[in-house]
């Protein structure tokens, strides 16, 4: 038998029966073909006890050969030492809980790859919604049909929630394979099936947003909101940006010189936002405090406004818009782009977008604008073949 290499390997063809293939190299080191055409790398040895034993190592396709040459090459020393690599890894299948996959998710996965807010998101949702659920559930025993009822459940309230923890979980339980505590191509979020999501964007017209300047306008005379939220609610309107983007922006973000805010961070990264004269204007009339880096301050000294959601709902109910989410701002920013006549590529870029699809969903207003155009152009070529005519030319359609 040969070096089991990639070539050898994608060369091998299965059989009436499940055959082996030997490494030459690494001794107990081999590869199960099996009828269906499926290989799978192993590894066989005796443990201290000179028992015989098994260790599936992964299938190809999923790993190559040098890395299952890698892994048993790692399992060989930890058997020099003693140990026995199957028992810990079926122990490890055993003992493990969703709770304890939760925590090392949280731990070691969400805390270093996600930002701040979605790492909050993330824990919020797998303690209210998964762990009540299949918490004290052993990893190697969920299956499908679990999933399916945790989605059904939520689904029956908050379908969007319901896509979201099956999301959540389904990356959850691929980490679980990677890291072996879990059979390869496992995973029992895979097909079940998602909520449409049936959401349309939500625009302001052009009388909600009078009636949301008045209703502001109203507030900042009569006092009954903070300026901070009045000036955090024009912002969001005027530049399209993210919540969180306005709350957290600070002084030293903001070039009043080349009118853009240079954000060194956000959903997407760092980015500049940059904004027109009547952003300006807006920022101009606030007043800086001292000790605070923060445009929109909060009540605590040194620290910025926290929470919009309480002010914008009273906001929204004077100004009959009790429909409308703060994130909605920004996609009254985008289609009033759009309807224009600004690009989808352009808006794109206003708003910080990294990947076309995202705008795409403002693409039906790019119809209405077309549409619009092609009146105009239709209108001034009636009115060409019109011109000096005696009599009105009758266009027949």
């Amino acid at each position: 038998m040969p070096k089991l290499t990639k070539k050898y390997i994608d060369s091998l063809l299965p059989k009436t029966k499940n055959y082996m293939v030997w490494d030459t190299e690494i001794r107990g080191f081999g590869a199960r073909v099996w009828q269906s055409g499926k290989i799978v790398y192993l590894l066989r040895y005796r443990n201290k006890y000179k028992q015989q034993r098994k260790y599936t190592i992964g299938t190809h396709g999923e790993i190559t050969p040098d890395q299952a040459r890698s892994i048993a090459q790692q399992c060989k020393a930890e058997i020099a030492k003693g140990n026995d690599p199957a028992q810990l890894k079926a122990e490890n299948r055993t003992s493990l809980t969703v709770a304890d996959l939760c925590q090392r998710f949280i731990t070691e996965y969400s805390v270093k790859r996600h930002k701040p807010n979605t790492h909050a998101n993330y824990r919020f949702n797998i303690e209210k919604w998964v762990l009540p659920r299949i918490g004290k559930m052993k990893i190697d025993a969920v299956q499908r049909k679990d999933m399916v009822a945790i989605h059904y459940a939520i689904s029956k309230d908050f379908p969007q929630v319901a896509n979201r923890i099956i999301a959540i979980l389904s990356k959850m339980f691929n980490l679980a394979e990677a890291w072996g505590i879990r059979e390869n191509n496992s995973n029992p979020c895979r097909h079940v099936e998602k909520n449409s999501a049936n959401a349309k964007e939500r625009f302001l017209n052009n009388q909600e947003i009078s009636t949301l300047n008045e209703v502001l306008q109203h507030a900042e005379m009569t006092q009954t909101e903070t300026m901070s939220a009045i000036n955090a609610i024009r912002l969001l309107l005027f530049t399209g940006c993210r919540l969180r983007e306005i709350l957290d922006l600070k002084w030293e973000y903001v070039d009043l010189q080349d009118q853009c805010f240079k954000l060194p961070d956000s959903k997407t990264g760092a980015k500049r936002v940059y904004f027109s004269l009547q952003v300006k204007e807006i920022l101009d009339k606030i007043a800086r405090v001292d000790g605070n880096p923060y445009v929109i301050v909060g009540r605590e000294e040194g620290k910025q406004l926290n929470n919009l959601q309480k002010s914008w709902r009273r906001i929204r109910k004077l100004a009959n818009i009790e429909n409308v989410r703060i994130h909605d701002l920004r996609h009254t920013y985008a289609s009033i782009g759009v309807a224009n006549g600004l690009s989808l590529q352009m808006v794109g870029k206003l708003l910080g977008h990294t990947q076309v699809k995202t705008t795409m969903r403002y693409a039906h207003l790019v119809g209405d604008t077309l549409k619009d155009a092609a009146m105009v152009v239709n209108q001034k070529m009636t009115e060409a073949m019109q011109h000096d005519r005696k009599y009105p030319l009758q266009i027949a359609i």
